[in-house]
């Protein structure tokens, strides 16, 4: 710093202004202190400043995969909102949702040189007395239904389910069969109380809901099974995914959609528009998710206030395409 302040002609106080983005410097004293630091090859020392204002300009991310569509999307757009806001971002997956895993993430992430964290964790795994988050830092949680406790941020899974319910009910169908996602996951079991709820409401009956694991090829088993089921005119899926498979599977058992059976999908992926025949489905915003997330960690950060437990939904949208339409006379 010393080096860069005798060749800008400048103090170090000033560069040090520059370095860290303050404002009170004229353009063009700014601009020599900028050329200096080029020509020396300076960069600040992000260790020295974490020790003199005590933070790291981090955010850490806990989640368990990657390899779905809704977190995939959601770290995607957390890591550029912290772009956007000059911080980093430093991701660590588990790759089996234990609580021993759990723990041991937290103690490494609680070790790490992070402002906050922001937790993709099923709400069951936080239960657990020996799961701490990490003590002073800053959390949000996302897709969990642990609001009572932690800042949550979500999109609204039950009300995009009742959407797709209600769509195919006042299409004239008498009920809609589900295809659920994992037992496990708090999406799955939001979205398949809210189909249970909106059809007991309608008086209409519940048929025993079917079960995959998010994927495609569970679909087409699910959809193999629904195509022999008289009666069966709607469904109702938890992913856009075995919405797919259940395409394909009606396709081959000679079921036209939306002709014999309507399918309504869930997450709004952009290759739903390019389906055969284009899927109506419910649009997830996991952008919007990712930058409250990330809002909301800075907002813990900057105001040095705790989280005020509770859930921000993130409305979501019916899109109607043609996979649905009124039953067969």
């Amino acid at each position: 710093m010393a080096d860069v302040a005798k060749l800008a002609g400048v103090s170090s106080q000033t560069v040090s202004r520059v370095a860290n983005g303050h404002s009170g410097v004229i353009g063009t004293t700014r601009e020599q202190v900028l050329a200096a630091m080029d020509e020396l090859g300076y960069r600040p020392n992000s260790a020295a400043r974490a020790l003199r204002y005590g933070r790291f300009n981090t955010i850490g991310v806990i989640l368990l995969t990657l390899n779905t569509v809704g977190h995939s999307a959601t770290v995607d757009a957390i890591a550029t909102q912290a772009a956007t806001e000059g911080y980093a971002v430093t991701v660590m997956p588990i790759d089996v949702p234990t609580q021993d895993n759990v723990l041991g993430a937290f103690t490494r992430m609680g070790e790490l040189a992070v402002d906050a964290v922001i937790v993709f964790i099923e709400v069951h795994l936080l239960d657990a007395g020996t799961v701490t988050l990490p003590r002073g830092v800053p959390v949000v949680v996302v897709d969990s239904d642990a609001g009572d406790r932690y800042q949550v941020v979500d999109n609204d899974q039950a009300g995009g389910a009742r959407l797709a319910v209600r769509h195919l009910l006042d299409l004239g169908h008498e009920t809609v069969w589900h295809l659920a996602g994992p037992d496990q996951s708090y999406a799955s079991q939001s979205r398949a109380r809210s189909w249970r709820a909106t059809l007991e409401e309608a008086g209409r009956p519940v048929p025993e809901p079917l079960r995959g694991d998010w994927s495609a090829t569970s679909g087409y088993e699910a959809g193999l099974v629904l195509a022999e089921v008289p009666g069966c005119t709607a469904v109702f899926a938890a992913n856009d995914q075995m919405a797919l498979g259940l395409l394909r599977a009606f396709h081959e058992r000679g079921r036209s959609v939306p002709g014999d059976i309507s399918v309504v999908g869930f997450d709004g992926v952009p290759e739903a528009a390019h389906f055969l025949p284009p899927l109506t489905t419910v649009h997830q915003d996991f952008r919007e998710v990712g930058r409250r997330s990330v809002l909301e960690a800075l907002r813990q950060i900057r105001e040095g206030a705790a989280a005020q437990p509770g859930t921000d939904l993130v409305p979501t949208e019916l899109v109607v395409r043609n996979s649905t339409a009124p039953p067969p006379r």
